[in-house]
């Protein structure tokens, strides 16, 4: 435990340490991440010490990121990273101070050699958005017509090092070699809100576009919060286009449990899609019975076993979710997991100590992502 970074964790919780010898602060107050009770937050000034404390109780996280409100003496307000504690994370959002316990490591695949590749660009009109969608695209040195798409994908990469995973357990042995596409976010609140025109935007020419490229055939679709929504939105509505799905704290908003959501512009139009999945609704791919299976089956080709992937008309696919254990879309994902397993999704849901941010997504890759593209794709 180095108490000298100002924040750190404990058996019992959290503890941080402002230094403010000359007492120049007001007040400083916790902006954490995570759930926390809002009456708790404030630090203490403490003479003997020269410093504003604070100790918070420990959550079921592992690392909580955060920032500091500093109140000035002339009544300005200031937030940003804890000065004395030199452990950053960066996000979409910007960087954040972090506190790590004990219990936490990061990914041993962080120190694995990456496999070479090549990275190349790709831009693709959408008529149906009446706009680009921008794609970044990694090949292994190896011929594979294995593919694993993306949403947020310049994020994913930059803030979860998605690429360097990827190059990493190809090059370990784990994961057979695979094309990376990272696609753009575009009009990310409109697109990824369960919008039928990005679904159709992905479908008519992205994936298209993607087997005239890299020969795509065997697609795994991968996305976190709305990014995650998208992806299953676009598996309902287009069956063919994915042989699994990876979804990281999707935002399966619902009523009853996301009303703190609904100042989202597109809150109802989601809500709508989940409520339909949720319940069933059969109205999501009309012409299911004459389907012919993805292409990697065969045509008329049905899979064994007692799951019935395919019966009332969908087309179910093996779909990992992982979710923070104290994260808000915990327990839609709970929710959603439940929905799909009873409509004959093989559907795993892993619960992991960590929040909504992409220091967490990272670290479940392996083994979430990897034990899937193993199923999803057995001959290495």
């Amino acid at each position: 435990m180095d108490q000298a970074v100002g924040a750190w964790c404990g058996v019992d919780g959290l503890a941080f340490r402002l230094s403010d010898p000359e007492r120049h602060l007001a007040g400083v107050r916790l902006v954490p991440q995570i759930a926390l009770p809002s009456d708790r937050l404030d630090f203490a000034y403490d003479e003997g010490d020269r410093a504003w404390r604070l100790s918070v109780p420990r959550t079921a996280a592992w690392r909580m990121e955060y920032l500091l409100e500093w109140r000035h003496a002339d009544g300005r307000v200031e937030r940003a990273c804890d000065p004395d504690n030199p452990r950053r994370v960066g996000g979409a959002f910007g960087d954040k101070s972090v506190v790590e316990c004990p219990e936490y490591a990061a990914p041993a695949w962080l120190e694995l050699p990456a496999v070479d590749g090549e990275w190349r660009e790709l831009t693709m009109s959408a008529p149906s958005l009446a706009a680009d969608i921008a794609a970044r695209i990694w090949s292994p040195a190896t011929p594979t017509d294995r593919v694993v798409i993306v949403h947020d994908g310049p994020e994913y990469d930059t803030f979860a090092s998605l690429g360097r995973y990827t190059a990493a357990t190809i090059g370990a042995g784990r994961v057979a070699p695979h094309h990376l596409v990272l696609l753009d976010p575009g009009d990310r609140n409109d697109w990824y809100s369960a919008n039928p025109r990005y679904a159709r935007a992905l479908a008519d020419v992205v994936l298209p576009r993607l087997r005239a490229e890299c020969g795509a055939r065997r697609v795994v679709g991968v996305g976190t919060s709305l990014g995650g929504l998208a992806m299953l939105h676009a598996q309902r509505r287009h069956p063919r286009a994915f042989a699994a799905l990876f979804l990281q704290s999707a935002s399966f908003f619902r009523p009853y449990l996301d009303s703190q959501e609904s100042g989202f512009p597109h809150y109802q139009r989601i809500v709508r899609f989940t409520d339909e999945v949720v319940k069933g609704g059969t109205g999501i791919w009309a012409g299911a019975r004459n389907w012919a299976g993805p292409p990697w089956l065969g045509r008329g080709a049905r899979p064994d076993g007692p799951s019935q992937p395919w019966r009332r008309g969908r087309a179910a696919v093996p779909t990992v979710l992982t979710c923070g254990l104290v994260e808000e879309n915990l327990a839609n994902n709970r929710e959603m997991a439940a929905a799909l397993r009873a409509q004959g999704y093989p559907v795993e849901l892993f619960e992991v100590p960590d929040a909504h941010n992409f220091t967490g997504w990272r670290d479940a890759l392996d083994p979430y992502l990897t034990d899937l593209l193993r199923r999803t794709w057995p001959a290495i």
